[in-house]
């Protein structure tokens, strides 16, 4: 339950109907998170259009990573869950949770414990970051200034939604009870998860119809 009312996928019409639409027609079930923002669909959307063209210049491997780390720092359980599954599926189960446990040099490149470090400097405290940090991402992990400002935006990206759905409390999905136990309480670092059942577009309708049937 958030703490805002929300429209009840089976309820909105307009364009919260179109946003819960797009969001069954991806996850198979309308997400919690989306639900938040029913009353301002035209937000979510434009976040998704910003996401995409953050997410573009780099390959899923680094997008996910980052994504990842900051939002364990920021502990954001949905996120944290969603995006550990993905890495899970690049890297392997074990080596999303010793980056989780901040233990990232014992799975990383050199290079990439660097980029999750600047993450999660980004999460927790982005003002503390110097320049001679980012010099260093340069001079002795041969990033480019594209590259530092790429996974600045991914990070301080995943902190405007994370917080948006904390701050409206946004429950992870019921749907993260799939994963594996051990993973799936390394990863709740934030609200729990949700006992509710998934909500789907067209669910009375298709009830009625089955009833007639």
């Amino acid at each position: 339950m958030a703490f805002i009312n929300t429209i009840p996928a089976r309820e909105a019409t307009g364009a919260a109907l179109e946003m819960y639409e797009r969001q069954e027609n991806h996850w198979g079930y309308v997400p919690n998170y989306s639900k938040v923002f029913s009353h301002r669909p035209e937000v979510m959307a434009r976040w998704g259009r910003m996401l995409a063209e953050i997410r573009r210049p780099v390959d899923d491997r680094r997008f996910e990573l980052v994504t990842f780390v900051a939002a364990i720092e920021l502990k954001h359980s949905a996120c944290s869950l969603a995006h550990g599954k993905q890495l899970a599926d690049i890297i392997g189960d074990e080596a999303v949770m010793a980056i989780a446990d901040g233990r990232e040099s014992d799975v990383l490149p050199a290079d990439e414990v660097a980029i999750v470090r600047f993450a999660r400097n980004i999460a927790r405290d982005a003002r503390k970051i110097t320049s001679g940090q980012v010099e260093a991402l340069k001079t002795i992990h041969g990033l480019t200034d594209e590259d530092i400002f790429d996974i600045a935006a991914i990070a301080a990206g995943r902190s405007f939604f994370t917080k948006i759905l904390d701050a409206l409390g946004s429950e992870p999905d019921s749907s993260f009870m799939v994963m594996s136990d051990e993973l799936r309480r390394r990863l709740t670092v934030g609200r729990p998860i949700s006992c509710g059942r998934p909500e789907f577009v067209g669910e009375v309708m298709a009830r009625a119809v089955g009833a007639t049937g």
